[in-house]
């Protein structure tokens, strides 16, 4: 078998989990309920939000915030802050892909 499967899964409580770290890219798979954020951090990469349920409320480094729905992608550079979080009843659920590797990147 080549191929290398990878699964994740559903909750309706905050979940993080680490889906893929290999020497290329890292994929993180997170659900958020509402009033439940991502810590504020900076981009450690070139990063991919894939929101595929809810609503996020995305604030990066000082500009105003933005909310994104359900089927878009958000590039963010690297060295960005970041600050993630759900407002909305409905479950927030998103995937970041992080590419090149954290590893790989110069700081």
């Amino acid at each position: 078998m080549i191929e290398r499967p990878y699964t994740f899964n559903q909750s309706e409580t905050k979940l993080i989990e680490r889906l893929v770290n290999d020497q290329n890219v890292n994929i993180n798979h997170i659900i958020l309920p509402k009033g439940e954020c991502v810590p504020e951090h900076y981009s450690n990469s070139h990063v991919h939000l894939i929101i595929v349920q809810g609503t996020m409320d995305l604030q990066l480094d000082d500009q105003p915030k933005t909310q994104y729905r359900k089927g878009h992608i958000i590039g963010v550079p690297f060295q960005t802050k970041m600050n993630i979080c759900n407002t909305q009843e409905a479950l927030l659920e998103f995937f970041v892909i992080k590419a090149p590797h954290p590893r790989a990147m110069k700081k």
